[in-house]
């Protein structure tokens, strides 16, 4: 008997364990499973995947931030002209110009960026091809040459800054172009600005998983990790001047609700 209620108490403990992981996939109640009346998901043309030589297309669904034509879409952090330079399809970090933000703001998303280190590399450590992916302006997906190029893991290549070394190095040659997928959920606060939902990110580089739904610990620092601060849904993404002239193409977005 007494086994009994301790391998009892066991499984509810480590029911008590799984349950709130559980509780982040529902199945929706209000449909019996394969009912064919359930509305039908909304029909979205994938795109064209990119070519070392040519920027790929979006799929349908996507904000297009930039397709090689202009920076339109964009503006400096302070709210002047984009001073980065557009080169044919792709534009190109302009060192000491300040950071560079959609003119639009957004949430939830899935965003897909294309970008190419210097070639031929110059520096080391944090001082080669260092730029940066900022979600809603204060979450950093590192920009950087990790390629056979050391430095401290939480800030090399699709690192989130600071927090997350990635689960592996990924990182292709300098002038070869290379891609970030990731997948963004914002924080949640309540109305007394206190949080409720932490940020999360999946970070997938040159199509291999290296942010596995990693819960940040608040925006991105350096030396340090800032707490959370009470914020809109929706802000604006950026991209970071380090000094580095790191060229991006092909960036598009997709708003998750």
């Amino acid at each position: 008997m007494k086994m009994t209620l301790a391998i009892a108490f066991v499984s509810l403990a480590l029911l008590a364990r799984v349950s709130p992981a559980a509780a982040q996939t529902h199945v929706d109640p209000n449909f019996p499973i394969h009912d064919r009346s359930r509305p039908q998901p909304a029909v979205v043309d994938p795109g064209i995947a990119s070519t070392q030589a040519i920027p790929g297309r979006a799929p349908s669904d996507a904000v297009v931030l930039f397709d090689g034509h202009d920076l339109s879409r964009w503006q400096m952090k302070d709210g002047g002209p984009p001073k980065w330079k557009p080169g044919g399809d792709y534009f190109e970090v302009v060192p000491g110009s300040g950071y560079l933000q959609t003119r639009e703001a957004f949430g939830d998303c899935q965003l897909h960026v294309e970008l190419a280190e210097p070639d031929p590399p110059k520096g080391d450590d944090q001082s080669r091809g260092n730029s940066g992916v900022f979600l809603h302006g204060l979450y950093e997906v590192q920009v950087l040459d990790s390629y056979r190029s050391p430095t401290y893991p939480d800030g090399q290549a699709a690192a989130v800054y600071g927090q997350f070394p990635p689960l592996v190095n990924a990182s292709r040659a300098p002038g070869i172009w290379q891609s970030y997928d990731i997948i963004f959920h914002g924080p949640r606060f309540d109305a007394a600005g206190r949080l409720t939902r932490p940020a999360r990110m999946t970070v997938l580089h040159n199509g291999v998983l290296v942010q596995d739904d990693v819960e940040l610990t608040g925006p991105t620092g350096h030396h340090q990790r800032p707490p959370y601060t009470p914020g809109p849904d929706k802000l604006p993404l950026a991209l970071q001047d380090h000094g580095d002239p790191v060229r991006y193409r092909n960036i598009w977005i997709r708003e998750l609700h």
